[in-house]
């Protein structure tokens, strides 16, 4: 059961390159290729907004829409979603120049200024599409070192038409109508600027959605506490995914997750048909 794109995360992905036997692929295709297979073996695919799982012992109920779903098991694989920066006027500014995903957003500020907000993996990987197509990129960082890979940073630093600002963090998001520019402050000098941009683009982090079953044991951050089995603290809901507490969040070990918890479901069921 999804509620809006098959594949998460992935189909904001330019670009993967991270995954064995695939040298290169957009996120999109990467996708559109999980679910012909899925369709291939004889999955049922549901689009529904799921909005409550209600634990019975042996029995799950998971409600999606004006359906009810009746289960002896569920694997939540529900992903992440992207962090907010927490400014004023950043939800009012949002589609009109603040984007959380290059990919969906990116084309429509070709030739022009844009901004990107972060320093990890997926903030230069935006970046590095972002320069292929924007006239300037201007990434703004809050360390004075990028949490990316090495090779990705190198990558970035070599883009004739980006400029990187370290130390520095957004305090303000300027425009009425429209996003026109951020005030930024140096963390160190604490001096204040402004960048004139026709978008922002934010990548500061994730945040697990983690509302629809509270009972779920979770770590300090809110992801999903699991064994090696995938299980949680409650009989019968498996987790997989980014959603769950693990130290590595790419493509190769979600796949691993799902393959681990789809056999412990099976194992499981067979428990209760004993």
């Amino acid at each position: 059961i999804e509620k809006s794109t098959f594949g998460g995360q992935v189909t904001f992905s330019p670009k993967i390159e991270n995954y064995p036997g695939i040298p290169e692929m957009t996120g999109n295709e990467f996708a559109d290729k999980l679910l012909d297979q899925v369709l291939a073996m004889g999955a049922e695919v549901e689009m529904e907004k799921v909005t409550g799982i209600i634990n019975e012992g042996n029995r799950k109920l998971v409600f999606a829409g004006a359906k009810k779903y009746e289960a002896k098991a569920v694997i939540i694989a529900v992903g992440v979603k992207h962090r907010q920066l927490g400014l004023e006027r950043e939800n009012e500014l949002t589609g009109k120049g603040i984007s959380y995903c290059a990919v969906c957003d990116g084309p429509f500020f070709r030739n022009k200024d844009v901004v990107v907000i972060g320093g990890g993996d997926s903030a230069i990987n935006e970046a590095l599409y972002l320069s292929s197509i924007a006239k300037n990129v201007t990434v703004i960082h809050r360390r004075n070192k990028f949490r990316a890979a090495q090779s990705t940073v190198d990558r970035i630093k070599q883009k004739e038409n980006v400029t990187l600002m370290y130390d520095s963090v957004v305090k303000e998001i300027v425009g009425s109508a429209v996003v026109t520019g951020v005030v930024t402050e140096n963390v160190e000098t604490k001096a204040i600027s402004e960048v004139k941009t026709d978008a922002v683009f934010v990548f500061v982090g994730m945040s697990p959605k983690t509302g629809l079953v509270s009972t779920l044991n979770k770590d300090n951050s809110g992801y999903i506490i699991t064994d090696e089995k995938m299980q949680t603290n409650v009989p019968g809901l498996f987790c997989a995914g980014d959603v769950r507490s693990k130290p590595l969040r790419q493509i190769v070990t979600a796949v691993s997750d799902g393959a681990v918890a789809a056999h412990s479901v099976e194992e499981y069921i067979q428990t209760l048909n004993k």
